[in-house]
């Protein structure tokens, strides 16, 4: 039996997210997860489990998601990568296929995850950009973004940035790096090549639901003035949702990237 591990970009636009919702919940439901699957059902005549490296959310996007699945199946890997995409619809994109270790496991073994946050920080609002970034009209102080953000760095409880979950979990993760910048140049979208932008990047250990959107959301709120110094450290320490900011916007979210143990 192979064990197939694929990196995945898709725009997450019309989607749910990445998992398969349940039938009863939201029977016409489109997800990431969802329309692999299918693929991979209609490649190999019958049904394969696709794991993820974990969830993202709706309209949240991925340029480097990566999952595996288990096959019998002899196809090389160019083939299966081929007619993947031409099976998948053109906003979700197999951009490697690779044989993996028999215990390889796309969630368990990932090692850390980078997110992305783009803001459009301007007085005009934008045309084109809203499925791909958040649009903030008031300016931003990045200085003072940049240094509130900086008490989250490290391993704490994050439960005033865990959105609410049916699932009973864990709220204590461990940030590894955070920063906040206005980039001189981006290496992104075209689109998004002459706008004023701001570039949050987020890299922990394990992420909480919607915890980069609620950390996002507060961020912009101390851009604003409307956060005082210091208070994200406060917000933190009180271990409650309320406290913190609002939950930005899915559009500006993308997973950037997922780290293994070489």
């Amino acid at each position: 039996m192979r064990n197939i591990r694929l990196t995945i970009a898709y725009n997450g636009s019309r989607y749910v997210g990445w998992q398969v919702q349940a039938a009863v919940s939201k029977p016409h439901a489109s997800s990431i997860q969802g329309k692999i699957e299918q693929a991979l059902r209609k490649l190999f005549q019958k049904k394969t489990a696709l794991i993820g490296s974990g969830r993202t959310d709706s309209g949240v996007h991925a340029i480097r998601q990566v999952a595996n699945f288990k096959t019998d199946s002899a196809l090389p890997l160019g083939k299966i990568k081929t007619a993947l995409n031409g099976i998948l619809p053109q906003d979700i994109v197999i951009l490697e296929v690779e044989e993996a270790a028999s215990s390889f496991h796309s969630r368990f073994d990932a090692k850390s995850k980078t997110y992305r946050y783009i803001i459009v920080n301007q007085a005009v609002k934008p045309a084109f950009v809203r499925p791909f970034a958040c649009w903030v009209r008031m300016p931003l102080d990045v200085k003072t973004m940049r240094r509130e953000a900086k008490s989250l760095l490290g391993r704490h409880d994050f439960k005033s940035f865990q959105g609410s979950d049916k699932a009973l979990r864990g709220s204590i993760t461990t940030i590894e790096k955070i920063s906040v910048k206005r980039p001189a140049s981006f290496d992104g979208f075209p689109f998004l090549q002459d706008l004023n932008l701001v570039v949050i990047d987020i890299q922990a250990n394990g992420f909480l639901r919607s915890m980069v959107r609620n950390i996002v959301g507060t961020l912009i709120e101390a851009g604003k003035g409307r956060i005082a110094q210091g208070e994200v450290n406060a917000i933190l320490k009180k271990k409650d949702r309320s406290a913190a900011g609002p939950c930005a916007p899915a559009c500006g979210l993308y997973l950037l990237d997922v780290r293994y143990e070489q």
